[in-house]
């Protein structure tokens, strides 16, 4: 293994209490900020100049808007609705 690569052993990450932080702005919109680790590890030959173990995180974030009133709106186009059924489609028991 060349010296320039640095190899770390992945590790599993549990979640330990919630994994979303809720802020209540100004205005009363609600920011909803949810945290994942999508991968974590630590190296096996590298410490910290300090001795300590050497951490790689790569951490995840979805942030939600909520706004005060609740409403969105969406384009009457983009919406799909159920065909309404012909006479000729319905047949007899």
């Amino acid at each position: 293994m060349s010296d320039d690569k640095i190899e770390f052993k992945m590790l599993e990450a549990k979640l330990v209490g919630s994994d979303t932080v809720v802020f209540r702005l100004e205005d009363g919109a609600q920011v909803k900020i949810k945290v994942d680790i999508a991968r974590a590890g630590v190296a096996t030959n590298l410490t910290n100049p300090d001795g300590t173990p050497h951490y790689n995180i790569g951490a995840g974030l979805r942030i939600q808007v909520i706004p005060a009133k609740k409403k969105y709106y969406i384009q009457r186009s983009k919406l799909k609705f159920p065909t309404a059924k012909k006479d000729s489609d319905i047949k007899p028991i």
